[in-house]
Parts: structure tokens; C-alpha cells; sequence
């Protein structure tokens, strides 16, 4: 037989193949965080008609003469450049720009994504479509991440209770005009939380005084600070103190807090409770201009229970949790593979990758960091699938294929040519 056919009938498997990769990747154009292939062909095994010889003293040298029998496929790429961005307003949607894969859980099997599309199950699990586990690290009760532990589930607590946290401190920011007249009064209201979390309303009024020479002594430049508790009816006063300027700045004031330790009883439903508070008020200044000083809440402003919800994500990763109380902490933080050589990874269908032999070991770590790239939420990456691309593949493949079933057509007419040889 003809060694042409067989050429040709290799030549039509090769080409099949290559209709079959791009059918593949229009089918999934609009399928979220797909990466399109790319078929690659090469020769097969030639026959050596007449090997080469080497030139010598009397004889040029001669080539070999060689007869290839065909072409197969050598591989099939997977192209990870990235892919579209689809603003989709999700807070459970997850973009990564850059390399990396997201890490999935199927029963006992780690699996890898770029598929950011995410939902939750009825216990909070950070699910993909067909039901795989998305994994990264839960936060702490005190919303600490550590990221030296093993990837575990991640999930959203919804409904979640943070607990009350009592004040310990709150300070007074802001300025008090130079030229205000004496006995001119600046109030501001700051809320402080009990142990319970019980909000119990705090005013401050701060008033000019006038200098006198005593007794008491009052020095140029003096404010009257006087806190109550407006809870009760009428304000219970809760104590206060003298504050002196020199320069637009406290003079005479130790640094940091400076009513420090002084016990004040803030009335609470079912008695009366007794916190220290501290008030800082190293920031308060006496320039011209207007008084605009008021009660600014801090990280020891204390805080009432909290509720979990919603959530958002960083670009790090990290979920943080939006409380009814106002506060945001830290749930969770995703975590991101990436691989030696992602070429080498196995599809394992619903858009999901399994590390290969020639992969290398997933390199797991935080978004932003080790080379991987950053996240956005309420986003998704489309497929990076090139339809222009795509329909100039199949018209070669079309083309290949038709020449190569044109060959096996002429060596047909040529082996009938042979047998009518007898007639």
C-alpha cells in the first residue's frame, strides 16, 4: 500500500483533534474562569530510502534521502493568560488578577480554580456550583488570621454575636476658639458602653473661664471641662478638670491620657455600675477661628453587641465581617495555590484542576504575596477563550483536514490505476 495513505489517514486523526480542541473552546466561551487549549502537531517516525554519507578524499558526501509517514498530535496546551473581567456586584464573587488558583475541597481530594463564582450552603460554606469547599483560614474570635496552620473550610457565620466590649478610654479632638468671650460653652456627646453593652450617653461641656487671681486661681487662657451622664434625668455629673493653654497647645498636662484613673458611677438599668474611663485630651488646641471640638471614639471606645451582617473582601483575601454594631472584624482569609509549571496541571471537569505529575507541588499562601495575584470582589474572570482566533483555527483544521482526505482520494485512483494494469 501506498505509504501516502497512511500519511494522510494520520493527517486526518491530527486534524480531527485540532476541530475537537477548538470546538471545545467556543463551546465554552461564556464559561467563567476557563483557559482556552491550543493543539500542537509534529512529525512521526520518517523511512530512510538511502542513508548519508560523509565526504572523503575522491566522493562528495550525500544526504540521506528520508520518507515521513505522517503527522500526530504532540500536545495540548492549556493558554493561563487572564481572562476577561465581568463586574457582577456579588459580595461571593471572587476575581484573581494575576497568577494563582483558588483552593477547593471535593470529599477528600484538593482541587485548584479560577472559577471565582461562590455561594453558601446552609451552614455558611463558601461553596462553587457543584458543591466543592473553598479553603483558606478562619479568623480567631478576636479576628486574628494565622496563616501557619493548615487550609480549612472557610465559612460565614451568619448571624454571628460579637461580644459587648466595656470603654476603658475616649478622647476629646478638635478647637476651641482663642477668641471666644468668657463663659462661652462647647458641648459634645460621646456614647459609653457598659459591660452588658448598655450605651450610656456621655456629654462634655466645655466653657471659658475668666483669669482671676484667686482664690481659686484661675490662669489666662482656661477651659472648664465638666462630663455627665445623660441617661438619668437630670444629668448625673461624672467629675471633670481645668485645662490650661500656652501657645494654642495644653500646657501644665502630662502626655497621653490625662484624666487618668478617676472612677466615675454611670447609672445602668438594674443599679448602678462603676468603670474607669479615661478621656484623652492631648489633641484639643486654642487657635483662631472657630470651636469645632467634640468627642471622637477610639479603640477603647467600648462597643455594644454586635450581629454578623454581611461581608466583604480585600484584596488580600481577607473577609471581613460588617456587624450590626458598627465594628468590622476579620472572619476569614482565602487562600491561593500556584504551581512550578500550571501546563502540567489535569482538568478534573466543573472547571477544576488537579495537581499532575509534571506540575510540581501547589505553593499555597496569601493573595499579594509569593507571586500570586491580587482578589476583587463582586467581580468574575470570563474565559480568556479568542473567538477570532478560534474560527481562523477551524478554518486551517478544515483545510488540513480536506487536503489530507484529497491525498487518500489520489492514492486511491492511483492503487485502481495499478489493479486495471492487468486488463
Amino acid at each position: 500500500m501506498l505509504r501516502s495513505m497512511f500519511s494522510a489517514i494520520s493527517g486526518l486523526r491530527a486534524h480531527q483533534t485540532k476541530l475537537d480542541v477548538a470546538g471545545n473552546n467556543i463551546a465554552n466561551v461564556n464559561t467563567v474562569g476557563f483557559k482556552g487549549s491550543q493543539t500542537v502537531f509534529e512529525d512521526t517516525l520518517s523511512q530512510v530510502l538511502r542513508n548519508g554519507s560523509s565526504p572523503n578524499g575522491t566522493t562528495a558526501g550525500t544526504n540521506p534521502a528520508q520518507v515521513g509517514l505522517g503527522v500526530k498530535v504532540a500536545g495540548i496546551t492549556t493558554n493561563f493568560g487572564q481572562g476577561s473581567t465581568q463586574n457582577t456586584g456579588r459580595a461571593s464573587d471572587f476575581m484573581i488578577s494575576g497568577d494563582g488558583f483558588f483552593v477547593t475541597k471535593v470529599g477528600n481530594e484538593q482541587l485548584y480554580t479560577r472559577a471565582g463564582s461562590f455561594d453558601t450552603d446552609g451552614v455558611g460554606n463558601l461553596i462553587t456550583p457543584d458543591g466543592a469547599k473553598l479553603q483558606g483560614w478562619m479568623a480567631s474570635p478576636t479576628g486574628v488570621v494565622d496563616m501557619n496552620g493548615p487550609v480549612v473550610d472557610l465559612r460565614i457565620p451568619t448571624g454571628q454575636v460579637l461580644a459587648p466590649v466595656a470603654t476603658t478610654g475616649s478622647s476629646i479632638a478638635g478647637n476651641l476658639s482663642a477668641s471666644a468671650a468668657t463663659g462661652t460653652a462647647v458641648t459634645s456627646q460621646v456614647n459609653v458602653y457598659d459591660d452588658l453593652g448598655n450605651a450610656h450617653p456621655v456629654s462634655v461641656t466645655m466653657t471659658k473661664l475668666a483669669a482671676a487671681a484667686g482664690p481659686p486661681v484661675v490662669a489666662e487662657n482656661s477651659w472648664s471641662l465638666q462630663f455627665a451622664d445623660t441617661t438619668t434625668t437630670p444629668p448625673s455629673p461624672l467629675g471633670g478638670t481645668t485645662l490650661v493653654f500656652a501657645d494654642g497647645t495644653v500646657a501644665g498636662q502630662p502626655a497621653g491620657t490625662l484624666i487618668s484613673g478617676d472612677t466615675y458611677t454611670v447609672g445602668a438599668a438594674g443599679g448602678a455600675w462603676t468603670k474607669p474611663v479615661d478621656f484623652d485630651l492631648t489633641s484639643l488646641t486654642q487657635y483662631g477661628g472657630k470651636s469645632d471640638a467634640a468627642a471622637k471614639n477610639t479603640a477603647e471606645s467600648g462597643s455594644a453587641m454586635g450581629v454578623l451582617e454581611g461581608y466583604s473582601l480585600s484584596n488580600d483575601g481577607t473577609i471581613v465581617g460588617i456587624y450590626s454594631n458598627g465594628l468590622r472584624q476579620s472572619i476569614g482569609q482565602l487562600a491561593l495555590a500556584t504551581f512550578t509549571n500550571p501546563g502540567g496541571l489535569e482538568k478534573a471537569g466543573n472547571s477544576s484542576f488537579r495537581a499532575g505529575d509534571n506540575s510540581g507541588n501547589p505553593l499555597v499562601g496569601t493573595a499579594g504575596s509569593g507571586g500570586r495575584g491580587s482578589l476583587s470582589a463582586g467581580a468574575l474572570e470570563m474565559s480568556n477563550v479568542d473567538l477570532a482566533e478560534e474560527f481562523t483555527g477551524l478554518i486551517v483544521a478544515q483545510r488540513g483536514f480536506q487536503a489530507n482526505s484529497r491525498v487518500i482520494t489520489t492514492s486511491d485512483e492511483i492503487l485502481q490505476d495499478l489493479v486495471q494494469l492487468k486488463r
